[in-house]
């Protein structure tokens, strides 16, 4: 017999299992079979993979947070979760109403509003409907309308905008995007009459939407009624 043949040897290129002593191409796995015989792999993306998103901003698709225009209700109830953060306002100092100025806030809103006492109840009724913040915004606009100095209008006026105009305030009044854009471009120079807009806005909002349910709530009743009481006693 041959020398090569008898010690095992093959050309090049020639396999036999005999000899071979590497891995077994039958026990190897296949990309293909790793995924079907491991579940945690095929199910959980790899460390790098982006998760994913949706098509309109880089985010996930259930969490999207767009800019939106809230409802006066979400608002409200915005607010009434945060109700105990906001500190108290001082009411006006003002004597005590006549039943005759009483009966006079059910005539027309008008007649309330300039009345002291009057918006003083009128503030009572809008917290527990937690839209108080209307009213301390038109305060705060009528004390504005009032200074005559330009430090402290401008300091009055970033006060009135950080807490009522910025939509990041737990405080924001509903106003529309035109009033909006109006205050912002008079920033840059505030007058004592930059937020004349808002505040009109922000009123007849109040006189349609707050001042039927005051003249029909306990508030106002209970006025009424101890009122003339106390007339028919004296």
């Amino acid at each position: 017999m041959c020398f090569r043949k008898r010690n095992g040897y093959r050309p090049p290129g020639h396999f036999n299992a005999k000899f071979y002593t590497g891995p077994v191409l039958a026990d190897r796995e296949s990309p293909m079979t790793r995924s079907e015989t491991s579940p945690s792999r095929a199910q959980h993306p790899s460390p790098t993979q982006k998760p994913n998103t949706c098509c309109f901003c880089w985010c996930c698709c259930c969490s999207c947070s767009c800019l939106t225009v809230r409802s006066e209700d979400d608002k409200r109830g915005r607010r009434k979760a945060q109700e105990t953060k906001l500190e108290p306002f001082p009411c006006e100092p003002c004597p005590k109403p006549t039943i005759e100025e009483i009966k006079q806030w059910a005539q027309s809103f008008d007649k309330l509003m300039k009345n002291p006492a009057g918006r003083n109840k009128f503030r009572e009724f809008l917290r527990t409907e937690y839209s108080e913040e209307n009213m301390l915004f038109w305060l705060a606009c009528e004390d504005l309308k009032k200074e005559i100095n330009k430090s402290a209008i401008e300091e009055k006026t970033r006060l009135i905008y950080e807490d009522y105009i910025s939509i990041l305030s737990p405080k924001e009044v509903s106003l529309d995007s035109r009033v909006r854009e109006v205050i912002n471009r008079r920033l840059q120079d505030p007058t004592p009459h930059i937020f004349e807009d808002a505040q009109l806005q922000i009123y007849t909002l109040m006189h349609r939407d707050s001042y039927p349910r005051f003249l029909n709530s306990s508030v106002y009743r209970s006025l009424v009624q101890g009122g003339s009481r106390s007339s028919s006693e004296s």
